[in-house]
C-alpha cells in the first residue's frame, strides 16, 4: 500500500468518526438543571433509553420540573427529586412509562435513572442521581425486587454540585424521611442549544 493509499484510508477513518461523535451529540440531548445549589449538565441517552429521554424531555418542555425539590436525599446513595413543591405538594404526573432497565446501563456515581414504585412499570417523573455505584438498582431479573432502575443519563458537568446536595442535613416530616431540612430547589431544567 503507499503512502497515498495510507492517507486516504486515515482520512476516510478520521472523517468518519468524526461524523459518529457529531452524530451522537445530536441524538443525545443535553440538559441544564439549575438549583439553589448550582449547576448541573447532564447527557441523556437517547439510544439506549429512549422511552425515559422522551418521557423526561416532554416533563422539561412543560417546565414541569421548575420550584420541584430534590425531595429525598441519602449520604452514599442518591439523590431524588421532580415531583414536590418545597410545601411538599405533590404534583400531577402523566401515565406511568416501560421500564427500560434492561437497557445495559448501569446505576454507576453520576447517572440518572428513572425512580420507581415497586411496581416495574410505574416511572413517571420522578428521577435519581446516583452518588456512588449502585449496582443492586441495576437489572438482575424479572421480579419487581430485581428488575432495577433505568438509567438514561450521565451527568457531565456539576458532580461537585451533586455532593454538595448529598452532603445536605436531612430530617423527617409527615411521612417523608431523608427530606432535606432547607429545600434544595429545582429552579429548571432546560434542553442545552
Amino acid at each position: 500500500m503507499s503512502l497515498r493509499q495510507l492517507l486516504a484510508l486515515t482520512t476516510i477513518g478520521l472523517t468518519s468518526a468524526i461524523g459518529g461523535i457529531e452524530a451522537r451529540a445530536q441524538e443525545n440531548p443535553v440538559v441544564v438543571i439549575e438549583t439553589s445549589l448550582g449547576t448541573i449538565t447532564a447527557e441523556l441517552d437517547r439510544a439506549n433509553a429512549p422511552i425515559s429521554v422522551e418521557n423526561f424531555l416532554s416533563y422539561v418542555e412543560e417546565e414541569a420540573y421548575s420550584g420541584t425539590v430534590f425531595h429525598r436525599v441519602i449520604k452514599g446513595f442518591m439523590i431524588q427529586g421532580g415531583a414536590f413543591t418545597a410545601e411538599m405538594e405533590q404534583l400531577s404526573s402523566r401515565d406511568p412509562i416501560k421500564n427500560e432497565a434492561t437497557n445495559g446501563l448501569t446505576n454507576d456515581r453520576g447517572t440518572l435513572a428513572m425512580a420507581r414504585t415497586n411496581v416495574v412499570d410505574s416511572a413517571t417523573r420522578q428521577f435519581f442521581i446516583n452518588t456512588v455505584d449502585n449496582n443492586a438498582l441495576n437489572n438482575r431479573g424479572s421480579t419487581p425486587q430485581t428488575y432495577g432502575y433505568a438509567v438514561f443519563g450521565r451527568v457531565t458537568e456539576g458532580l461537585d454540585v451533586v455532593d454538595q446536595i448529598e452532603n445536605v442535613a436531612t430530617g423527617s416530616r409527615g411521612s417523608f424521611r431523608d427530606l432535606p431540612n432547607t429545600p434544595v430547589v429545582i429552579e429548571s431544567i432546560t434542553v442545552q442549544q
